[in-house]
């Protein structure tokens, strides 16, 4: 049993481990899978969400100044690490580094892009050119770190709490956790979080040490100012900046590449840790901020 056991996580950690050459069976795998797993999200996504609204003739809008800029860094931040599983997927099959950037790192800002043009033909929403430079941000955060350190020095992060404003607006903020996870804006932070090691090389500090800025805000009902409105009640809309500490996990030492698959999932949560905030009302220290 045991040898059975030892065998079965060797070769588990085998078919983890990224390819030295290039292996054309995993890359065919892979393109296969990204291909069908994109029309299958493109299509339900059709389906299950715009077929609930009116359509439109294409059209564009200009929403930079809504939600105080919260959903821009949420297309930054789902653009890097989808375009980075991209990458890391034609890593593990072994293909070399111009065409990981090149073919994996832009997945995150085709896939995200065609969700606007899906947005462009609803008459609900619209096609957003500022969120298409989110996009391209995230994109190229990724590719330039690549590109410079050959490694992602700054990772971004997320962080989120539940707040008092998703029951006076479940419509717009989410009825449950899991819709407030990705509505509220008041109770999601992003992380830059950069790696002290990577950056000064010094061995007084361990590897996995990160120092982490954070951007949030608070008081949000709505996109726009409702300047206490019949609707709702009036709000003291805030941004907030946050410094902490975090884990990158990434650099925990091991030699299981299962480990290090898990690592790589989980190394997109900001890890609690005390946290100084700053907003424009002064200073805030939370013991653990999340």
């Amino acid at each position: 049993m045991l040898t059975s056991v030892s065998f079965s996580q060797s070769g588990l950690n085998g078919f983890l481990r990224p390819s030295d050459t290039l292996h054309s069976g995993r890359l065919k795998a892979v393109a296969i899978s990204e291909v069908s797993f994109t029309t299958v999200s493109l299509v339900g996504l059709n389906q299950l969400w715009y077929a609930d609204y009116d359509r439109s003739g294409f059209h564009t809008i200009n929403d930079l100044d809504e939600w105080m800029q919260m959903d821009k860094l949420g297309h930054v931040f789902a653009s890097y690490h989808i375009g980075k599983l991209g990458a890391d997927l034609l890593n593990w099959s072994g293909v070399k580094k111009r065409d990981q950037l090149l073919y994996g790192a832009t997945l995150g800002f085709g896939f995200l892009t065609a969700v606007e043009i899906f947005d462009g033909y609803s008459k609900e929403w619209g096609f957003s050119w500022s969120d298409v430079l989110a996009n391209a941000v995230g994109t190229g955060f990724y590719v330039a770190q690549e590109q410079l350190w050959d490694e992602q020095r700054i990772v971004l992060k997320f962080s989120f709490h539940q707040t008092k404003y998703a029951s006076q607006s479940p419509n717009k903020l989410g009825g449950n956790f899991l819709e407030q996870l990705l509505k509220d804006y008041n109770g999601q932070t992003y992380w830059f979080s950069a790696n002290v090691h990577s950056f000064f090389k010094t061995s007084k500090l361990p590897k996995w040490l990160n120092i982490a800025v954070g951007y949030g805000a608070d008081g949000m009902l709505s996109g726009v100012d409702t300047n206490g409105s019949a609707t709702f009640a009036s709000s003291n809309r805030i941004r907030q900046y946050y410094l902490s500490l975090d884990v990158d996990l990434k650099k925990i030492k091991t030699k299981s590449h299962l480990l290090k698959s898990v690592f790589e999932v989980f190394n997109v949560i900001k890890v609690p840790f005390p946290t100084v905030e700053i907003n424009k009302n002064g200073c805030v220290f939370h013991l653990f901020y999340y």
